[in-house]
This record gives structure tokens, sequence and C-alpha cells, in this order.
């Protein structure tokens, strides 16, 4: 068998191995990237080793320990408080008003997952306590974690980003944006009109539950879903971050107002002036830390360490695959099919279902490097087809099986989880269906963008 093949094979079985079983993408990665490249290629410790991407981990530890901060002090939860207090009376602003603040936590570089695990408790707090359907408030925060996903500082923005930078090929940081920005407000609409955003419109927040709501929610919280949203605690991050009632006061600290000042440091400094995201996260994240040691104690153990872990191992085994010469080898094979159009879906098919039950981090750290050679045949635009891939991979975070899926049955208010869990598990399927197709059909299809 070459080492090209079995390079591949060992990639699939890293997949289905961490699908199974509760073990680490990104080390299965590392023990991989070790034994394919000193027993299949006969490469050396230190070749293996440079290819370890020391320049994306900056990045990653430098956002997810800007976003630990914002949420040890509390800055989320008070944009979320401040948000809802803005629509207080308007209850069919909620959903938005969610779907907005999860889009704008990712878009400034906080991981999906942990934005999920944060939001989703407090989301079905106010759900729960304004009587709105679940799957409703519960898709607003899948769909707007995936719609800021992509921007230039967000983490799978970046690997994007940098994987077509170092191919060489063209590419566009406003159209891998807009594209996920747009399919994932599209699904946000359709879910609105499905899941009885309408209604709401007739609805005030003085509105009290009639004596049917009332009997409905009891026999929920009997089947384990909750009610109310009083004090607790949000998992996720290595730890715990409060669940703050509405009707607290928003007035903004000392340690929050440097936050958010911070953060739009952060986005003016790499948009406007270049600079490095991963140097100046860690800059801000440091000047932040030393301005209120006390209340940013712990902020490192917050950092999302597995999903550093899984990314850093991915991206090293994509390395170890370029040394041996597999990902010209896939390229050479794709293109053997000679339907470039067929080839593009099926690559779009592959992102959407294989995301749906394992990370979208690794897997578009894996696939955007295999579709490299067959973008640089010129045949198809690679900007519209990386944006393809990568709306395909990430709008599927919705599954049940997927993590933020997960973190929406596990949170779950107002509805019994079982049949939470059979309708999102509905609902995931057909965008399973639907997502990568839709996104080939507009993106890649009409051909426009080069």
């Amino acid at each position: 068998m070459s080492a090209e093949l079995l390079s591949i094979l060992a990639l699939i079985l890293m997949f289905v191995v961490a699908t199974a079983f509760p073990v680490n993408l990104g080390a299965l990665a590392l023990v991989g990237a070790f034994l394919v490249g000193t027993l299949a290629a006969g490469m050396g410790t230190d070749d293996i080793l440079g290819a370890f991407p020391g320049s994306l981990f900056v990045i990653l530890v430098g956002v997810t320990l800007l976003f630990a901060i914002a949420t040890n002090n509390g800055t989320v939860d008070w944009l979320v408080r401040a948000a809802v207090h803005l629509v207080r009376g308007r209850i069919v602003a909620i959903p938005l008003v969610i779907f907005a603040i999860a889009a704008l936590l990712t878009a400034v570089g906080a991981p999906a997952p942990a934005v999920a695990a944060i939001l989703a408790p407090i989301a079905y707090g106010f759900a729960a306590q304004y009587k709105i359907h679940a799957l409703l408030i519960g898709l607003m925060v899948a769909h707007g974690t995936q719609a800021g996903a992509f921007s230039p500082i967000s983490v799978l923005g970046g690997i994007v980003n940098g994987v077509t930078k170092e191919a060489g090929l063209p590419s566009s940081n406003l159209v891998l944006f807009l594209s996920s920005f747009a399919f994932n407000a599209a699904a946000a609409v359709i879910v609105f009109l499905l899941f009885g955003g309408p209604a709401l419109a007739r609805r005030t927040a003085s509105d009290g539950p009639s004596e049917e709501e009332v009997a409905e929610e009891k026999l929920a919280e009997e089947h384990g879903g909750g009610t109310g949203v009083s004090g607790g605690t949000v998992p996720g991050g290595g730890g715990t971050a409060t669940i703050a009632r509405p009707g607290t006061g928003l007035r903004l600290t000392v340690h929050q107002a440097l936050t958010l000042a911070g953060i739009v440091g952060l986005c003016a400094g790499v948009l406007a002036f270049k600079l490095d995201l991963g140097l100046t996260a860690v800059t801000v994240a440091v000047v932040l830390s030393l301005t209120s040691p006390k209340a940013n104690k712990g902020a490192v153990e917050r950092v999302a360490w597995p999903t550093v872990l899984l990314i850093c191992g991915v991206v090293t085994y994509v390395g170890v695959l370029q040394e041996i010469g597999t990902i010209d080898w896939v390229g050479t094979h794709v293109a053997a099919i000679g339907v470039p159009l067929v080839v593009a879906l099926l690559i779009c098919y592959v992102g959407g279902v294989v995301s749906a039950f394992a990370s979208t981090v690794g897997i578009l750290g894996a696939l955007v490097p295999l579709a490299v050679p067959f973008l640089s045949q010129g045949t198809l635009g690679p900007i519209a087809m990386i944006a393809a891939l990568s709306v395909s991979s990430a709008i599927v975070d919705v599954s049940p099986f997927s993590t933020t899926g997960a973190l929406l049955v596990a949170n779950v208010r107002g509805m019994d989880r079982d049949v939470f869990y059979r309708k999102l598990l509905g609902y995931g399927a057909a965008v399973v269906v639907v997502g990568p197709l839709a996104a080939w059909a507009l993106l890649v299809v009409p051909g426009w963008l080069g």
C-alpha cells in the first residue's frame, strides 16, 4: 500500500475513532502524524514537528483567552442583558437579539461551542419566561454562532483564510464572512417563520401565561425541562459563569468597560492596521489581566484547550500529508472524475455530512487542504468553492450530534428533552440534505466568484 493511500485511511480512521470514543481528534492526529510520518514516509521528528502551526496556536490561545476574560468578568452576560433590555416589551425581538449576540461573539473571535455553552442557558431562560418556542430560541443560538464564525478575526475564518493564502489561491475575507452570515441568516428567518415567530409580534412582555401554558410548563419541568431564569451556572470552558436574572441593573463596571474597549481595539488593530491577530489578542488579554488580576483570575483555565489541541493536531497531520505528497495525489485523482461541478458538490456533501457528526474545525482543517490541488486547476472559482465548502461544513452544526447541537439538547427548557431531541434531529437532517446543495447551487454553479 502506498504512503499516500495509507495516510488517507489513517485520517478516516481518526474521524471514526473520535466520533465513537471520547478521544480528542487533535491528539489522535498528532499520533497519526508521528506514526504515518515515521513508518510510512521515513520522516524525521524535526520534520514532523515542523508541521505544527505555531502562529495558529497563538491565534487560538489569544482569542479564546480574551473571550474567557470577557466571560469571567461578566462582560458577555452584560451584553445579553443590555440587548434584551433594549427590546423590553417587544417579545418578537428577543430571538433576533439572541441571533445577533451569538453572531457578534463568534465574529470577534469566540469559538462557537463556547458561545453556545454560555448563551444557550441564558436564552432558554428568557424563552421560558416569555413563552418562546424552545426550537426557535435554540436554533437562533446555533445559527447565530455560525453566522459570525468566518469573520477575518474568528477561529474558523483564520483557519480557512490561512490555508488558502499558503496555497497561493485567491481569497476574499469579505466573501467568506458574508456567505456564512447570509446562509445562516436565511436559515434563521425560516426557523422564525416555522416555530411561532410571527405570533410573538402580537404579544408583549406584560402578557402572562395562560392556564394551559402553565400546565405545559409544569409537565415539561417534570420531564427534565426548567423554567425561569433564576441564577445558576453555565457549563463550558473548564469553569462556570453566572446566569444573571433579567431585570438586574445594566451598570457597566470598569473591568467590563475595559474589556469592551479591548475587543473593539482588537478589531480595529487587525482590520484597519493589519496587526497580527494572535499576538494582538494575547496583548489585549494580558493588559486586561494586569488591570484587574482578581476579576480575571482563572481565565487561563477557561481557554478552550480541547479546541486548541484539536485544531493544532489536525493541521499538523495535514502538514505531514503535504510533505508525503498526499495532497497532490488526491488532487490528481479527484480531477480524473472529469466533471468539476460534480466534484465540487461531492466535496460540499462530504464536509456537511462528516461535520454533522464530528468537529467542524477538524473537517475544515482537513478538507480545505485536500481541495487545494483541485482548485488550483482553475476550472472553478476558488473563492466561491472555499466559501461553499465552509458554509456546508458549518451550517450543519445544528445537528444534535455536533457540539453546538448537543449543548442545545442539554440545556433545553420549556419542552420535554426527548421531544426536543427528535425535533432537532429532524431539522438537522434537513439541513444536512439542503445546506450543501444550496451552497453549491448559489455560490459555485453561477461561477461569479473567481
